[in-house]
């Protein structure tokens, strides 16, 4: 259902409509045959002309001003009421003969003047063309009639007084002064600028624009058979599979191109999880891994669709090199890079970038995942910068084979793929993040506990420092050979350290620790036997109280099996031959190991303990002892559910036997001869 669930989702992320069959770019060539138009279309113009012709509209668009008729016939009737007031105050001997005989004269004077300046328009002292007076075009829509004008012929009130009072002396009037301040009140704005209608009209401006440049009839022929893509018949090839995918869309059903999406999406990560089924077990068998690797596909998935909504950025951006960091640190590198190739395949179907973009993150993919090593800073800043160079170096590869010349290649996506790199830097950070999220255990994590001054390791140190030495013995031995197999070499150094840590409880019951009297001479067989099983678990107890990782308390479990305490079961025989021995008094409680790495430590921990009670070993010594060791593990079936092949256990063997010829101190033995001593 997780499977399913992921799946679904992503195919839901893809366009509704059918996909183009052709793929090409500008500048190469036509690899298809002969392309006839099976049907008439317009060739759309470039998004440049376009976008040139809508700026043309920005820059030229005659603005809209709406004139208040109100203004003027409530100025006039307020100046009518002053004019008669003013005429009523003055009294017999006032300097104002001539209006006081000839009132209506005065009266239409003022009328005819305040029409004029109405007429034409009083605009506010601040207005949004203010900057654009000099012979610029404005449209005046005054009642049920619009006429266009020049915004230099509108005045302000500031310009209609100055203007009135500099023409008022010159009227036929022989007392102007009287009116000038009853009409210098009246003179109000009327004309305003209008932002509903300006934006109107200039949006249906725009959309009446032409955005085609000639037309194709069915049966001509686009383009030729190996002809090159130049500028002209790509944007003819543009406008032909804008319409191609119109026309043939709507003849096909949302249905089934969802059905093509979801086939294709499930054959892409159905192969990922076939290869995890048959490569990568362990990762299936769990819920929480599987939906850690699923998670991954979904997240990118999503971000590849999010981003290509936006159209000022594109999916060079995402930061698809964080995958294989953060995979290859809790488990391997082929499942980092599959799961890498996963999620570009289907982030290709995504994006609009094309072959360019599934090619170079492909290549910077498998970059990350040779150089990564998540254990030491330098080398994780050091990939980045192959990762930083990689993309830098295959883009513009890319970009020359596509448009031919320096000059024409678009530069601001190195903005994008230098943020991308900076953004892997993440990686780092979300490694312990999602380790407590999921309870993995990642390299850093290891590599912090392989401190020897973390509490648990200071405590065997200190309780049990011969317990420390063997363990420091088989982390030797168990590391190189899992080296050899390419096993985890940092896993079962680290798990090595550990397997013992129990025997802190009762550090001089073990014959590491003890300085002469062996406490096991006071006890009975099976007493002994339940102290040295018992430290199986004590050594778990411990370790869940320091929180060490389920892996690694996997390994205390395993170390031993389910094989005897073969020293005091003999001892038991021996003593009590008329008993019945119960054999799982005498065994540990197990399980067997199972992964390669369980499995090398337990080889490693026998094989050390048995080495100390070899006396002056030669080498054939060591490999008889090695060799019984491991065919005795054989014998008592506690390598069959071990992924470990016999090729790699012969690997082991060999390793064991040459690494503890160098930790005994073994001297080779040269035949003596005249003047040769023994060396």
């Amino acid at each position: 259902m997780l499977i399913l669930g992921v799946v679904a989702f992503i195919s839901l992320l893809f366009p509704n409509n059918i996909k183009f069959k052709y793929e090409f770019q500008e500048g190469q060539s036509w690899r298809y045959d002969d392309l006839v138009a099976p049907f008439d279309f317009a060739i759309r113009k470039t998004d440049t002309e376009i976008q040139a012709a809508i700026d043309q509209i920005n820059t030229e668009f005659s603005p809209y001003y709406e004139m208040d008729l109100k203004v003027a016939k409530q100025e006039k009737a307020r100046f009518l009421t002053a004019f008669d007031e003013q005429v009523a105050e003055q009294q017999t001997g006032s300097q104002f003969i001539e209006v006081l005989n000839q009132p209506a004269k005065y009266k239409e004077y003022g009328l005819k003047l305040l029409d004029r300046y109405f007429n034409q328009g009083i605009i506010p002292d601040n207005h949004p063309y203010e900057a654009k007076e000099v012979d610029f075009v404005i449209n005046i829509i005054k009642g049920n009639t619009e006429y266009r004008q020049t915004l230099q012929n509108i005045r302000n009130k500031k310009a209609v007084l100055d203007l009135m009072g500099d023409s008022l002396p010159y009227a036929p009037l022989k007392e102007p002064e009287f009116i000038f301040p009853l009409i210098e009140n009246a003179f109000q704005p009327n004309l305003f600028y209008s932002d509903a209608l300006t934006n109107r009209y200039k949006t249906e401006q725009i959309n009446s624009l032409s955005t085609t440049q000639g037309r194709v009839k069915k049966g001509d022929l686009i383009i030729p058979r190996d002809g090159i893509v130049t500028q002209k018949n790509y944007q003819t090839l543009l406008s032909y599979k804008n319409q191609y995918e119109i026309q043939v869309g709507q003849n096909k059903t949302h249905l089934a191109v969802f059905a093509g999406y979801f086939l294709l999406t499930s054959l892409i990560i159905g192969v990922f999880l076939l290869y995890l089924r048959l490569e990568a077990w362990e990762v299936m068998e769990k819920f929480n891994s599987l939906l850690f690797i699923l998670m991954w596909i979904m997240l990118y998935s999503y971000l590849v669709y999010l981003i290509e909504s936006f159209e000022d950025i594109n999916t060079w951006l995402i930061p698809f090199c964080i995958v294989p960091i953060v995979i290859k640190s809790f488990y391997n590198d082929r499942i980092a890079l599959f799961i890498h190739i996963t999620i570009v395949l289907i982030a290709s179907f995504l994006s609009s970038l094309g072959y360019e973009f599934t090619f170079l993150q492909i290549l910077t993919g498998i970059v990350a995942v040779l150089t990564s090593k998540e254990t030491k800073w330098s080398t994780f800043f050091l990939s980045i910068f192959y990762i930083l160079v990689t993309l830098g170096l295959g883009y513009l590869g890319l970009s020359l084979i596509k448009e031919g010349n320096l000059s024409s290649i678009d530069w601001s996506n190195y903005a994008y793929l230098f943020t991308s790199v900076v953004l892997t830097l993440l990686a780092y950070p979300l490694i312990p993040l999602l380790e407590r999220v999921f309870g993995f255990t990642s390299s850093i994590r290891l590599l912090e506990l392989s401190d020897l001054n973390r509490p648990l390791l200071k405590k065997l140190s200190l309780e049990a420092p011969g317990t420390l030495q063997h363990s420091l013995q088989v982390a030797n031995l168990a590391e190189a050979a899992a080296m050899e197999i390419g096993a985890n070499q940092l896993l079962v150094k680290v798990a090595a350290l550990y397997h013992d840590i129990g025997k802190t409880l009762q550090p001089l019951s073990y014959i590491e620790n003890q300085n002469g009297q062996n406490p096991h001479d006071n006890f009975t067989e099976l007493e002994s036997a339940k102290i040295i099983i018992d430290h199986v678990r004590e050594g778990v107890l411990l370790a869940k109280k320091y929180r060490l990782p389920t892996i690694l308390i996997d390994f205390i479990t395993t170390h031993h099996g389910t094989t005897k305490v073969e020293y005091f079961y003999r001892n038991f025989l021996k003593n009590h031959p008329n008993e019945t021995a119960n054999i799982a008094d005498f065994s540990y409680p197990g399980p067997k190991p199972s992964t390669k790495e369980q499995t090398i430590l337990m080889l490693a921990d026998s094989i050390e303990a048995a080495s100390k009670s070899l006396k002056n070993p030669n080498y054939e010594e060591i490999c008889d002892l090695v060799d019984k060791l491991i065919d005795y593990k054989i014998k008592n079936e506690q390598l069959t559910q071990s992924e470990l092949s016999f090729e790699e256990l012969e690997k082991c063997r060999a390793v064991f036997k040459q690494l503890l010829k160098s930790i005994l101190h073994v001297r080779i033995e040269y035949p003596e001869e005249e003047g040769n001593k023994q060396i």
